[in-house]
């Protein structure tokens, strides 16, 4: 089974260290089970021009591929002005309507305010569904309080979450 953390987000790093945390939990979870994080910070995605797929550049192209080819994916995100962020709405536009159908696709959330878990719920969920994603019924909202010093999360309760989205993401998977 191979499973992709996508973080979506090219400044900061708490967002890609919310993500690893999860491929962290998956692999204690099961040790079979191989992680790879995409952080775009890493990869130049060009913005969808119209053209055919084959004309990108091979970061873009890398990006969806690895999407494409993962059995479970870990969508992180950080919640800009109530909203995902332009970079990680751009990686979306590449992927085909199907490109999610009998993936599991988890969400992990970092917002500045308390109300920004909502973002999950009323954008995030229906763009994944959209794909056709299986959704598991947990995911995690990390504010920005639950960090500390170097960006690793000292909230006991949130790394609760984060261990019971990494089993919840792998037995779905398991059942699919």
């Amino acid at each position: 089974m191979k499973v992709v953390g996508l973080s979506g987000a090219i400044i900061g790093s708490t967002t890609a260290k919310s993500v690893e945390d999860v491929l962290t939990a998956i692999n204690h979870y099961d040790e079979s089970v191989v992680t790879e994080l995409v952080d775009l910070r890493n990869y130049e995605v060009e913005f969808v021009r119209g053209v055919p797929f084959a004309e990108y550049n091979q970061d873009t192209q890398d990006v969806v591929n690895k999407l494409n080819e993962a059995d479970v994916i870990v969508v992180g995100t950080p919640i800009y002005q109530a909203s995902i962020p332009g970079v990680l709405k751009n990686v979306f536009d590449h992927l085909s309507p199907n490109c999610f159908k009998g993936k599991v696709v988890g969400i992990v959330t970092n917002g500045g305010s308390e109300k920004h878990f909502l973002v999950t719920e009323y954008q995030l969920k229906p763009i994944l569904s959209y794909f056709k994603a299986i959704l598991p019924l947990n995911n995690v909202f990390l504010h920005t309080s639950c960090f500390g010093e170097n960006n690793e999360i000292t909230n006991v309760e949130e790394k609760e979450r984060i261990n019971q989205l990494a089993k919840e993401l792998i037995d779905l998977k398991k059942l699919y």
